[in-house]
């Protein structure tokens, strides 16, 4: 599977077999992965383009997905503009000692140039562009502005978004200022991600549904919007996905992006519906059926497929992410249950 098929399932055009690959911690589960991580930290490898390229390329050569994302994580951005970015290695994750708190910390961050300060992610994709030698294509991503803006102001993951929340309903003129260099500074990340060899791109907004519809669509919706006009995407399609946002696809589908990605609670035959040939659609399998038995795997494959319905423009993966403890099996499974049952939709 190739370049070209991924082009035509994202342009909407016939294909053989629907592809399938998966988000961007799609390594996480594997025994190659985690002999790495026992030998280097977490922003080792995201820092060391050999060992990002190496660790990109084990989901395509252990369960045979359709495309390779490039590993890396969402912060290295907010780290690029100036912020100090740690990893508690004990599994309290990426954290940020001093978030943003007040318009003078918002002042200091910087508009980084990607192939200076973020060169490490633009030659792991050259690298990894080279070792795949157009067998499949390699996908570039970035957090979203909103989602970036809640981890830079909130130090780290939240329950309760109590600072970033404070900012956005007490302060939304601050809170604009803020977004506003995140989307200069997403775009800005991705074209280079594309110039470095990137066929495709992904923004994650992983926080956006935390908010409510009036607020998502002020201080989430428009700055992907503004995101996507200042990609220049020479034919690289976009895809956009924000998790528990099944209340705004049709407005995602409007941002400019050629693919939309669904999480696990949206139904993907109501979203078709909605966004008609506008997009193609990514999505959306539970993440949690991969505990299950080979033969329900492929029963909820083949039940997505059918709620999609005959045609193309359907990228089929799960609905976020991937838990670090699936069956390397079942993945497989997944896999070859898209291929083999999506033939007869096509």
């Amino acid at each position: 599977m190739g370049n070209d098929l991924f082009l035509r399932a994202c342009l909407r055009q016939p294909t053989p077999r629907t592809p399938v690959w998966m988000m961007r911690q799609a390594g996480r589960y594997l025994p190659a992965y985690r002999e790495l991580r026992e030998k280097f930290d977490f922003l080792r490898l995201c820092k060391t383009p050999e060992l990002a390229s190496r660790v990109t390329l084990q989901p395509v050569e252990t369960v045979g997905v359709d495309a390779a994302i490039i590993f890396s994580d969402i912060l290295v951005l907010p780290e690029a503009m100036g912020m100090e970015l740690v990893v508690d290695e004990s599994g309290g994750g990426p954290r940020f000692p001093a978030p943003l708190r007040s318009a003078q910390d918002i002042a200091r961050l910087i508009q980084p140039d990607p192939a200076v300060h973020l060169n490490f992610v633009m030659e792991a994709l050259r690298i990894t562009r080279r070792e795949l030698n157009g067998s499949v294509p390699l996908i570039g991503f970035s957090g979203s502005p909103f989602t970036l803006a809640a981890y830079m102001v909130e130090g780290g993951r939240s329950a309760s978004f109590r600072f970033i929340k404070e900012i956005l309903y007490s302060c939304p003129s601050l809170a604009h200022a803020l977004l506003g260099k995140l989307s200069t500074a997403v775009s800005a990340y991705l074209n280079a991600q594309i110039e470095a060899g990137a066929q495709a791109v992904q923004i994650f907004d992983t926080w956006g549904g935390v908010l409510t519809g009036d607020a998502f669509r002020e201080f989430s919706l428009r700055y992907i919007g503004q995101a996507v006009g200042g990609i220049r995407a020479r034919g690289a399609p976009i895809i956009v996905f924000c998790k528990d946002c099944g209340h705004s696809i049709d407005a995602l589908a409007g941002t400019g992006c050629q693919v939309v990605g669904l999480d696990w609670t949206a139904d993907i035959g109501r979203a078709r519906k909605l966004v008609g040939d506008r997009v193609a659609l990514q999505g959306n399998l539970d993440l949690a059926i991969l505990y299950s038995a080979p033969g329900r795997i492929r029963e909820e494959v083949k039940n997505i497929l059918e709620k999609f319905g005959k045609g193309e423009g359907h990228i089929f993966n799960l609905g976020h992410g991937i838990h670090p403890d699936t069956p390397v099996e079942h993945a497989r499974e997944f896999i070859r249950a898209v291929h083999e049952e999506s033939v007869r939709y096509h």
